[in-house]
């Protein structure tokens, strides 16, 4: 069968739509390929947001990968169900987001967590709840290089926060964290350049840190954009997440890594409302719609669509006259943001050998599973 073919199901009558499926070859070819961009595997702490499931996190860890970097206690709890070894929650835990955490670490005893902070007063109610709880609960600083949205700016007042969060019993502070989402420019040449600048401030910090005689900060940085500018970078630990799944936004913006796209949205045409309309059963509740009307979903078997409106449950799109669409066909869509479109589904069925061959649940799309 022709390779732009990969994606067909031959028992695609199985399927109600809109479903999400999954090929797990290529999410395997994947996670061997991201591995091909360290030379050490240790560097590698893929995050889990795009997945959300037990089974890819499985295939990572039978892969070599041990280190994990999450966004939620849902997605924590995942990996803790997993006895992933060290996990990483990207996020400052307040309220009762600290209290889920720290039971996190009492049931799940496979698992090393951490989490961030980004001031002083947080670090010490993370200190506060460890030493209640007979605990040390380790710690990295979370950074702002641009994304302004949280993270202490990397400057002087930093390396004061940092070295005064050394002493503070209850938390161990083992380094830096710095997500740089803010740079996705498809020109990986504006990309690096963009890189070194928001990361300057981050290794100038490192290096006053060592001065002051403090043991070297582990730095955690970069997602999938500049995950292979930073791959090689000595001592940096990399968390590229999109990888495992890739869409199409990545697909174009980012030609110079070769993923595969492991993913899709299999719909239904549901009606014809006039001679040049056709009705697809694909509407926000089944895929990632913060993006413009035209980069939601695309088509691999009808490229040349021209959606014109989406609801809750219906996309409609211009095929134009004597279009050969009729009700029933089958549509295979590759979402242009996979992370928010996996969040919409309880479940992925598998496909290999282009047949249905079972479910991947995404467990960790919900806010809670036990804790």
């Amino acid at each position: 069968m022709a390779e732009q073919e990969w994606y067909v199901i031959n028992d695609i009558d199985q399927l109600d739509t809109p479903a999400l499926v999954v090929y797990p070859d290529r999410v395997k070819y994947n996670i061997d390929l991201v591995k091909t961009y360290m030379c050490d595997v240790t560097r590698l702490r893929p995050h889990v947001k795009t997945h959300k499931s037990p089974d890819v996190t499985k295939l990572m860890l039978q892969a070599g990968i041990a280190k994990f970097k999450c966004a939620t206690i849902a997605e924590a709890e995942m990996l803790g169900m997993c006895k992933a070894p060290d996990v990483l929650l990207a996020y400052q835990p307040a309220g009762p987001k600290l209290d889920r955490f720290i039971q996190l670490i009492k049931i799940y005893h496979d698992t090393s967590y951490s989490c961030l902070f980004d001031n002083i007063d947080t670090a010490k109610k993370i200190a506060e709840q460890a030493i209640k709880n007979n605990l040390q609960i380790s710690v990295f600083l979370d950074l702002n290089v641009g994304m302004n949205r949280t993270g202490a700016v990397p400057n002087k007042d930093a390396l004061e926060l940092y070295t005064t969060c050394i002493s503070i019993n209850g938390i161990k502070l083992l380094g830096l964290h710095a997500y740089d989402g803010h740079i996705h420019d498809a020109d990986i040449a504006v990309r690096e350049e963009r890189l070194n600048e928001a990361m300057k401030a981050v290794y100038n910090l490192a290096s006053a840190i060592m001065i002051k005689d403090y043991h070297e900060p582990v730095i955690i940085a970069g997602g999938s954009p500049t995950f292979p500018l930073l791959a090689g970078v000595k001592k940096i630990e990399c968390s590229p997440g999109t990888f495992v799944y890739w869409d199409r936004g990545y697909q174009l913006a980012f030609e110079e890594q070769e993923f595969q796209t492991a993913a899709l949205i299999i719909a239904r045409v549901v009606s014809l409302p006039d001679d040049t309309k056709i009705c697809i059963d694909v509407g926000h509740k089944s895929v990632s719609a913060e993006n413009e009307l035209a980069k939601r979903i695309y088509f691999l078997n009808a490229p040349e669509l021209v959606f014109t409106s989406q609801s809750e449950e219906h996309l409609v799109a211009d095929a134009g006259k004597d279009h050969p669409y009729k009700v029933g066909d089958v549509l295979y869509g590759l979402p242009y943001h996979i992370c928010p479109t996996i969040a919409l589904y309880d479940i992925a069925i598998t496909i290999e050998d282009q047949k249905v061959t079972g479910e991947w649940k995404n467990i960790a799309r919900d806010r809670k599973i036990n804790i």
